[in-house]
């Protein structure tokens, strides 16, 4: 495990968005497999309003949160689906560069991202990695840009009308980040299980994350970064779970079509 400040591994940003954060300690570690963790990831004034914003879209449109998948049981919203306000920051390009520099990996500027609710009592999910393809409407977002799921798209198989285009792309990057989540304590269930081998019956996980406050565990998607929710929970679980995205080809070519887990 290393300590050194990951954050310096970012390129250059505009000031108004480096003094969103705390401090550059972001550690990084190696087991069970390669992965950065951070605590007090922002400043207090924004994360709080952070936090709010998600207290706000959760009692205000309660609708919006739906099924994430029939086999998960997180319910979930995309934040391009929200009015702007504060959790629009994950949806820049600023911040997609700052993770992809520190992930150290070449993406194509393509983003998911969402808020995620996991209520109390939620079942431990099933270990995955995550590396599994995503179909995007249009070119390429240019060099400024970010391109979010589009509804004339499925985002899972690339169904559409005859009329659109859409490019194929492949999950890179995972970012939890935790929030809404006061007074959490061990025994409370809800953190991110990661995984060393998925070999067995019952996959034992050889480092948990906790779903801290203001925290966040980002990784790239391979073949190993097997992960999954931790259920019994006895409070909600809430996070703004997203991905950055890679060109397909560079998937093919590192470790072949076998290994992307499809839909």
């Amino acid at each position: 495990m290393s300590t050194g400040e990951a954050l310096r591994d970012a390129p250059a940003a505009p000031r108004w968005f480096t003094e969103l954060f705390a401090h550059r300690r972001w550690i990084r570690r190696t087991g069970p497999f390669p992965h950065v963790y951070a605590r007090d990831v922002f400043v207090p004034d924004f994360y709080q309003r952070l936090a709010e914003e998600f207290e706000r879209v959760s009692a205000q449109q309660p609708a919006v949160f739906t099924p994430v998948s029939d086999e998960y049981s997180a319910t979930g919203v995309q934040l391009n689906a929200l009015p702007k306000g504060p959790l629009a920051l994950f949806l820049s390009r600023e911040w997609h560069d700052l993770i992809a520099g520190v992930a150290g990996v070449a993406t194509t500027g393509d983003v998911e991202a969402s808020l995620h609710h996991n209520p109390p009592g939620s079942p431990t999910g099933w270990p995955h990695s995550d590396l599994s393809p995503a179909w995007f409407a249009g070119p390429p977002p240019g060099q400024d840009e970010v391109r979010t799921p589009d509804a004339a798209v499925d985002l899972k198989t690339g169904a559409r009308s005859s009329t659109v285009t859409a490019r194929e792309t492949v999950r890179a990057v995972a970012v939890l980040f935790y929030l809404a989540n006061p007074g959490w304590k061990a025994g409370d269930g809800g953190e991110t299980a990661l995984y060393e081998h998925i070999a067995g019956v019952t996959p034992v996980p050889a480092l948990t994350v906790p779903p801290l406050d203001n925290s966040m565990v980002l990784f790239e998607c391979t073949p190993r970064s097997w992960h999954t929710f931790v259920g019994n929970n006895a409070a909600a679980r809430n996070s703004v779970v997203m991905w950055l995205h890679r060109p397909m080809s560079d998937v093919l070519r590192r470790w072949g079509g076998e290994r992307i887990a499809q839909w």
